[in-house]
């Protein structure tokens, strides 16, 4: 049994980190565990208390009071940070700050409502049965920039509608122009992560106006998640030195490209590091990425409510939108299909790399829960040798539905009420979350739906209103 003795640090590193970062000019440090949002959350305390920290003797939190997870009471102790020192880093944003990430621990035990431990518990469950995953996550987001009290794109010269015209325009996607006048901003966070070494391929301008993403390499899930999770805030903080914001909802706008963040998720032999276990000898395309193909499909549902977690998700998962910038067609997923370097399905075979895409996801997820369940059902699907049927490689948006159905597909849920009715129905997701955080999971999500059920919209007014 994991007791949180043995999770400490040793203190001769904890010691020597300590000393580095003094070196250094680090002044204050931020233990970062994560709540049921992926979003984390800490306490700063100066760098004098850092041995105290890492050993268990820092703050302590009242989790239970803040982040949704009703188990516990006022007279239930407090969970304990231990921090993990191979995530350490000096911020970029502040170098008198430093980050690690913390794993939360209750009465001796790895709290059950810690997302990070929750899939660093399925990791530890994916070696026991002889396999790896490994992901990469492309993250899209929009800048904006307050004008006037009211929100608009940080990357955008035309008038607004109303001021003045406003011309149809190039696509923003790939734009060189627009390129050029957010390397400001993106300059900035290129540097960042070519520091940080992760990697980094490109950023991309995107279909929307002020749109991007960010492709950079591979890792372990545990580091992914930590990565994911360290660039929503890196991004955040890079905007407001720039007098810019970042939002990662997925469409602020209706006309508004969604902004996704697709998993591509793979999976090595634990005795095998290093080789894919979804490429044949022959390098073609191995039977473990069909049967872990058929795995996702099986618990598609369940895992799109944990990848696309907010109500405003599914206002993207559509195949057409009226006044669309820059084309008619969304390129997001609408159906739990999948196809050879098909767009419109939920899981796509790239042409380029030997991975799964799973396409139905966004920058609102809990990155630890959504690799956790794709490590689940995935791993479930190759042992199982699950068949996920032929691939349906037609563009779905056109496709006619009865067609879809007969050839396997299904329609991904059409809205959060589905997807967490969904959840809840399906055994791996009580597996992998537990079944305390499932019920606090779906009690909030549950919540949500009916706080947005009960505010009348701009939409319901104008539809509504004088036609009846």
């Amino acid at each position: 049994m994991q007791t949180m003795a043995g999770a400490l640090p040793d203190i001769a590193r904890v010691r020597e980190e300590h000393a580095k970062l003094a070196e250094t000019g680090v002044r204050y440090v931020f233990s970062c565990w994560i709540d049921m949002h992926g979003l984390p959350k800490t306490k700063p305390v100066p760098l004098s208390d850092f041995e105290n920290l890492c050993m268990g003797k820092g703050p302590q939190f009242a989790v239970h009071s803040i982040s949704f997870v009703p188990e516990l009471g006022a007279s239930d102790p407090d969970q304990i940070p231990i921090p993990d020192l191979d995530t350490l880093v000096i911020c970029p944003w502040d170098s008198t700050c430093a980050w690690m990430f913390a794993d939360l621990w209750w009465e001796d035990a790895p709290y059950n409502l810690c997302p990070r431990q929750a899939l660093k518990r399925v990791v530890r469950d994916t070696a026991a049965k002889g396999f790896a995953g490994v992901a990469g996550i492309e993250p899209e987001f929009i800048v904006m920039r307050w004008r006037d009290g009211k929100p608009v794109k940080a990357f955008d010269d035309d008038p607004m509608p109303g001021e003045g015209i406003r011309p149809r325009r190039q696509a923003f996607g790939y734009d060189i122009e627009y390129s050029i006048d957010s390397m400001g901003f993106l300059g900035a966070v290129i540097d960042i992560l070519e520091d940080l070494g992760w990697g980094l391929k490109d950023v991309v301008c995107e279909g929307s106006y002020s749109q991007f993403e960010l492709d950079f390499g591979y890792t372990d899930l545990v580091a992914m998640a930590d990565r994911l999770v360290f660039l929503r805030v890196l991004l955040k903080e890079v905007a407001k030195q720039h007098g810019l914001f970042v939002t990662y909802m997925p469409k602020p706008a209706t006309g508004d490209w969604r902004s996704g963040a697709h998993i591509n998720y793979s999976m090595q032999k634990v005795d095998a590091p290093g080789v894919n276990l979804f490429e044949d000898s022959d390098g073609g395309w191995a039977e473990a990425a069909y049967h872990a193909v058929g795995g996702l499909l099986r618990h598609g549902a369940a895992l799109t409510a944990i990848t696309a977690c907010t109500i405003n998700s599914y206002n993207g998962l559509v195949a057409k939108v009226a006044g669309f910038e820059g084309g008619t067609f969304t390129w997001a997923p609408t159906h739990m299909t999948y196809g050879n370097n098909n767009r419109s399905a939920m899981l796509r075979l790239p042409q380029n790399r030997f991975c799964i895409e799973n396409r139905a996801s966004d920058l609102c997820m809990n990155p630890y829960l959504a690799l956790a369940m794709t490590t689940a059902a995935a791993v479930a699907g190759v042992i199982e040798g699950a068949d996920p049927g032929p691939p349906i490689n037609k563009d779905l948006y056109v496709t006619p539905e009865e067609e879809i159905l007969a050839a396997g597909g299904r329609r991904l849920p059409r809205n959060l009420l589905e997807a967490t009715e969904d959840l809840i129905a399906d055994p791996l997701a009580a597996e992998v979350l537990g079944s305390a955080m499932l019920k606090s999971w779906s009690a909030y999500k549950f919540d949500e739906w009916e706080r947005y059920h009960q505010a009348v919209t701009d939409w319901e007014v104008q539809e509504y209103l004088r036609l009846y």
